[in-house]
């Protein structure tokens, strides 16, 4: 018993650096899209501004 109670498991060390690397790699996919996607985004707003233009009688 005296060895049993010396050896330390690990089960929730695994599920914690498991969860955090899951977190970590889905923070860095996001990013990427992020990334991606801006120049499309930035088209978007430019065209959305010059719709905005108002007509002054």
């Amino acid at each position: 018993m005296s060895e049993a109670a010396k050896t330390k498991d690990n089960f929730w060390l695994y599920v914690g650096g498991t969860v955090i690397t899951l977190l970590i790699v889905i923070t860095v996919v996001k990013q990427s899209e992020n990334e991606k996607f801006a120049p499309i985004k930035q088209q978007l707003e430019e065209e959305t501004a010059q719709m905005n233009i108002r007509v002054l009688n």
